[in-house]
């Protein structure tokens, strides 16, 4: 029976492997390797069905003896856990012969391999009649149009401008050093060390403390290396494996086929039976009860018991699925998420309302602020120079003397001034000495973050929202349109109880801040979004309540009225 298997490994230096060895090993050969100088040999191993090398036009021609191959790949990789190649091992169908599973391979291996640039290498494996099996190795190093190797990695530096940082390589970096991109090196900044540019560090007169220039951690990935590498690109090799083996046994009129998904991605809960093998195939012609057939047997007969149950809940799913009162309690409970979604906006909108508020109010005081510190801060520098300036001025020399306590006297009054204007801004901003202007200047840019805090959450809830709506369009229209009245009466008849959970949960989440009048409008947009007239739902209510107190008058006993002795004569 033809099975899917399709096992995707790596031979690195890392796991103690090497490609001449693991190609030897397959092809049941002598080969020797030039990076360390050891020879491997496996010609006594058996089970070599076919061996083949195939090519993509750029590879030189003698990489078709695979020995020279992966010594050359050997060669071009460096480092002690470098990978070296990429290893397959698919499971061949049985039921076609070896030149049908050559010619399946062949096709398989050009068209998903060679003829996206790789070297490939593979040999058929069947030890025992009864497990056609392949090895495919394939080198994992782009190749250029010469027959060279490219890179795998590249090395990114980090360059900076207008404060933005993005990475460039070598080769990208000469154009990008023309719009203004610099490198950043290491400097000392005091005691610490810090990644700047060249013209920063020189401003402020940096020493440069290392030569390499700032870059990625592992560099730039070769884009077809990086494809190579993708889950993405091996989920699409175990795709194609499937196609070309059931492209195949249909073109040998062969009844099988397999599925590259599990069970789970197929939707199958059947356990899958154990592989039996020809010996204990045997012993069941022999009359023998053998473990593994007896155990397939059981799971064959639990899977059939478990399709007919899966049959059964299908049947009772559709019944519910179509249940007028789970319909309803559905859209309830996505109109309930709704509202709080709709909520948590208007609350979000109230929020950034109040932050925009503070910050206009604190923004024009902490500017003047920090212009007056600035100012100050230059003019307590500018009179300690002259103080020094003085200090070296020759007693013999008045008239500078003079003329500097002249400078002094003036910009002592001007520090004067700029403090009392410092005061008046501290006292302006609610505040009482310059470490609490310092915590407001702080606080400010904290309210700056939760703006695109909340921004960012705006987005998401908007998302959740539109999700929701549409998940409520295709629930509505779900019954039958003769069951409407009945949908509605039991929406109305429960939406009491939904109502009273949405204003606990809007309590439990925003507290204090829990606003009903916030509540009402978000319910409104909801009704809006959702296309439903609460009008309609209010006098439908109307009429049921209505109903409900005339049937409670019909069902209640008549009462005999009593004659009044008085009135008897």
């Amino acid at each position: 029976m033809a099975i899917y298997h399709m096992q995707a490994k790596v031979v690195s230096r890392g796991s103690g492997r090497s490609a001449v060895a693991a190609s030897a090993y397959m092809s049941c050969s002598r080969m020797y390797n030039d990076y360390d100088g050891i020879q491997h040999d496996y010609t006594r191993k058996h089970g070599l069905i076919y061996q083949e090398v195939m090519l993509p036009p750029m590879a030189p021609l003698e990489w078709n003896d695979r020995e020279q191959l992966w010594n050359a790949v050997e060669e071009t990789e460096k480092t002690k856990d470098s990978r070296l190649a990429r290893e397959f091992v698919v499971a061949l169908p049985v039921e076609l012969d070896k030149d049908s599973n050559i010619s399946l391979l062949q096709d398989f291996i050009k068209k998903n391999f060679v003829d996206m640039g790789m070297c490939a290498d593979f040999a058929i494996h069947d030890t025992d009649g009864h497990n056609p099996h392949a090895h495919i190795l394939l080198t994992v190093r782009p190749l250029n149009e010469n027959g060279t190797w490219q890179y795998k990695t590249e090395k990114e530096y980090l360059c900076i401008k207008d404060g933005e940082e993005k990475g460039f390589t070598a080769s990208e970096f000469k154009a990008a050093q023309k719009q203004g991109w610099e490198k950043q090196y290491r400097y000392k900044v005091g005691k610490k060390k810090e990644y700047l540019t060249s013209s920063v560090a020189q401003e402020k007169g940096y020493k440069r403390i290392d030569k390499h220039p700032k870059s990625s951690r592992y560099g730039r990935q070769n884009p077809i290396s990086e494809q190579w590498n993708s889950d993405e690109q091996l989920h699409i090799w175990r795709a194609n494996w499937a196609d070309a083996v059931n492209k195949m046994l249909a073109r040998n009129q062969i009844n099988a086929t397999i599925d590259h998904r599990s069970f789970a991605d197929q939707g199958i809960t059947e356990q899958p039976t154990i592989h039996e093998g020809y010996i204990a195939q045997n012993m069941e012609k022999k009359g023998m009860i053998a473990d593994r057939c007896e155990i397939n047997r059981q799971i064959r007969a639990d899977n059939k018991m478990l399709r007919e149950l899966k049959a059964k809940v299908a049947k009772l799913a559709e019944a519910v699925e179509k249940s007028i009162p789970i319909i309803a309690e559905t859209l309830e409970a996505i109109r309930n998420h709704m509202i709080f979604t709709q909520y948590h906006l208007l609350h979000n909108k109230m929020q950034k309302e109040v932050i925009h508020d503070w910050m206009n109010h604190f923004n024009p005081i902490l500017n003047k602020y920090n212009t007056v510190k600035k100012k100050l801060k230059a003019k307590v520098t500018e009179r300690k120079e002259l103080n020094v300036q003085k200090d070296k001025t020759s007693i013999l020399n008045p008239i500078q003397h003079i003329k500097l306590n002249q400078q002094l006297t003036t910009i002592t009054e001007e520090i004067e001034e700029l403090k009392a204007r410092k005061e008046q801004l501290i006292f302006q901003a609610e505040c009482s000495t310059d470490k609490d202007m310092m915590n407001l200047s702080k606080k400010y840019d904290q309210m700056n973050n939760n703006l695109d805090i909340l921004d960012s959450q705006d987005i998401s809830l908007k998302k959740q929202l539109e999700k929701d709506a549409a998940a409520f369009r295709e629930e509505k229209f779900r019954p039958e349109p003769e069951q409407y009245t009945e949908l509605l009466d039991t929406r109305i008849h429960i939406r009491p109880d939904f109502r009273d959970k949405l204003i606990e949960q809007l309590k439990g989440t925003f507290g204090k801040y829990y606003d009903y009048h916030r509540r009402d409008i978000a319910a409104n947009k909801v009704d809006y979004l959702n296309v439903e007239d609460p009008d309609v739902f209010s006098h439908r209510a109307w009429e049921l309540e209505y109903q409900r107190k005339q049937e409670m008058r019909r069902n209640q006993p008549v009462r005999s009225k009593k004659r009044s002795h008085d009135m008897e004569l």
